[in-house]
């Protein structure tokens, strides 16, 4: 199921009001963490994820490498922050870039008319039936080891989801009697955007956000490791999982840990999902 689908689905059933359930707390928790590490960067730590030391490589973890090196003799804490720096801003910006316009049409659907309707729905079915793997990989092989090529794919792919659902959403809106009363009393298609649609789509639109930032950062992960993304030496949790493949046996615990970092990341956005959600 899509993401529109599952959020719309979510608002048109009963649920129960906002609680901070423990899995909710792990999932900000850990959001928190990482979040706070990718803003920071290995530069606040002193660390330099390029440095190499041909004589540390594959070092277990220690006072002078808390993670261990990889096998170039490069900090595994260094290069995991810098990993994380980079797919979770590549994740945001995507989902940013891809809900403002996926927002705009889909209001613009509902009160352009029957044309605007019609026509953004046409254009939001051309961009589904083109598999959205099938885009980036085509702007990722026109600008090889480009990290812009990756970030316009992966907005490209994301903003019918936020099209589609606020399409959807906005016209059962629109219909409701509290819509309607502010029509009789004369209030504008601001207000009532600002009193009445704004407050019932924002829930939606974070689940949805919540997926895409999952879905940026697995699309990179996934592409750097089959080599098609960016390419070393850039500090990238797929790449690093490349990178260390062939080192399974001597040093299993390196790549284990860009491992966990992907996991712990998709873990922490769907478990902190229910952000915004009300009775």
């Amino acid at each position: 199921m899509a993401s529109a689908d599952v959020a719309a689905s979510s608002e048109s059933s009963t649920s129960p009001a906002f609680t901070w359930s423990p899995a909710r707390l792990v999932g900000i928790g850990l959001l928190i963490l990482l979040g706070g590490g990718a803003m920071l960067g290995p530069e606040s730590f002193g660390l330099d994820p390029a440095k190499q030391s041909l004589r540390d490589s594959l070092q277990g973890p220690s006072a002078a490498y808390l993670l261990g090196t990889d096998h170039l003799g490069r900090d595994m804490a260094a290069r995991l922050l810098a990993g994380a720096r980079l797919s979770l801003s590549l994740g945001v910006l995507s989902v940013i870039t891809a809900a403002i316009p996926g927002v705009a049409l889909g209001l613009l659907a509902v009160f352009g008319g029957r044309w605007a309707d019609r026509l953004l729905g046409i254009l939001a079915d051309a961009v589904l039936a083109l598999p959205g793997l099938l885009l980036v990989l085509m702007l990722a092989a026109i600008a090889p080891g480009s990290w812009w090529a990756l970030y316009v794919g992966i907005s490209l792919t994301l903003w019918v989801e936020y099209f589609r659902y606020t399409r959807q959403r906005t016209r059962i809106l629109v219909a409701s009697p509290a819509v309607e009363a502010a029509r009789l009393l004369g209030f504008g298609p601001l207000h009532i955007l600002r009193r009445h649609i704004a407050p019932e789509l924002t829930p939606g639109l974070l689940t949805i956000a919540a997926f895409g930032v999952a879905a940026g950062v697995t699309a990179l992960s996934g592409l750097g490791f089959i080599s098609v993304g960016l390419r070393p030496p850039t500090a990238e949790w797929g790449i690093m999982m490349t990178e260390l493949l062939p080192y399974w046996r001597e040093a299993p615990w390196l790549i284990l840990q860009p491992v966990v970092c992907l996991f712990a990341t998709v873990l922490a956005l769907h478990l902190a999902i229910g952000i915004g959600k009300r009775p």
